[in-house]
């Protein structure tokens, strides 16, 4: 057998090794060139289309919406006032406690004006009205001036609600509106008030308005002076308007807008003006008519013509 040299045995190699190499290369160039089948969604056929984003949606419907302000206060008595003494001096007595009752010129302490080296007769605190002892601030004992509360004195049978409003809402309140009351004594129920005395200046020290409300209608015996109140004020009122749900809107740079679904269920992005709100509804000043389609859930990932899926 003749025996083949070994030179020639690596060129056989080394050809072998080209003819690969240049096979590889051109199977790559046939693969980048060659035409990909777009994936189509589920309307197939159309390469580009976008997939429909799922959302919830609200009419737009006409309705009353309350601009509303919620404050704290506390039930006191209409009728409640502090007796003084007509002197300085040291209480020797005091002969009411509180829950009492207690008629108009009754006395209710006695305070002894003596100093040392002087020596008078005791004095009578009396009360000025007739009402239920709240509070008695001095006791047995204490040196009092005529300027020191001996007695906070009140009538129980008639209670109304004080409250302080802060300076910015100040100019919103009025005798006459209207406010829901609740109390930390009877959760879940709430009393209709009528805001009834206010001040005419602010509080210098803490910006805010006082005012006094009183009971709309018969007042509820469960309710008792001091009691703590949360009121809610109507500042003001529109009625028959267009109202979205609060979380529709999105603010843009400055500008609020909404997303509306037409009948081929296509998002169009609508720039609108907003009128009241309170803490679920708010009206839509323009930009919306009543009956429109309004994204309430899913509009801040969409896009002015968007494609979407309407789901319950």
């Amino acid at each position: 057998m003749k025996k083949i040299k070994p030179g020639i045995i690596v060129t056989i190699v080394i050809g072998v090794l080209i003819l690969t190499f240049v096979g590889l290369g051109i199977r790559s160039f046939v693969l980048r060139n060659q035409p990909v089948q777009a994936a189509t969604g589920s309307g197939g056929g159309n390469g580009s289309s976008r997939s429909a984003a799922a959302v919830r949606v609200t009419r737009v419907v006409k309705d009353t919406i309350e601009n509303t302000v919620m404050i704290n206060g506390d039930v006191l008595a209409v009728n409640q006032v502090s007796i003084f003494p007509t002197v300085a001096g040291k209480i020797t007595e005091t002969l009411f406690q509180v829950g009492d009752r207690v008629r108009e010129g009754a006395v209710v302490a006695m305070v002894d004006p003596s100093r040392p080296g002087q020596i008078y007769s005791t004095s009578p605190v009396l009360s000025t009205i007739s009402g239920t002892v709240l509070e008695v601030p001095a006791q047995k004992g204490d040196t009092v001036s005529t300027q020191t509360a001996v007695y906070v004195v009140g009538d129980l049978n008639t209670l109304m609600v004080e409250t302080h409003v802060p300076e910015r809402f100040s100019n919103s309140v009025r005798l006459g509106l209207a406010a829901q009351v609740t109390l930390e004594a009877l959760p879940g129920e709430s009393f209709e008030m009528i805001v009834d005395e206010m001040s005419p200046v602010l509080n210098a020290a803490s910006r805010t308005l006082r005012i006094r409300l009183r009971f709309a209608d018969r007042m509820d015996p469960r309710i008792k002076a001091n009691m703590f109140a949360t009121v809610t004020l109507v500042t003001n009122v529109h009625q028959d308007v267009p109202v979205i749900p609060r979380g529709s809107a999105i603010n843009t740079y400055g500008s609020w807008i909404v997303f509306t679904v037409d009948e081929q269920n296509i998002a169009s992005r609508r720039e609108i003006i907003l009128g009241l709100e309170n803490e679920s509804l708010i009206e839509v000043a323009k930009g919306l008519e009543a009956g429109d389609l309004v994204v309430s859930e899913g509009q801040n990932f969409l896009s002015d013509g968007d494609p979407v899926r309407i789901v319950e």
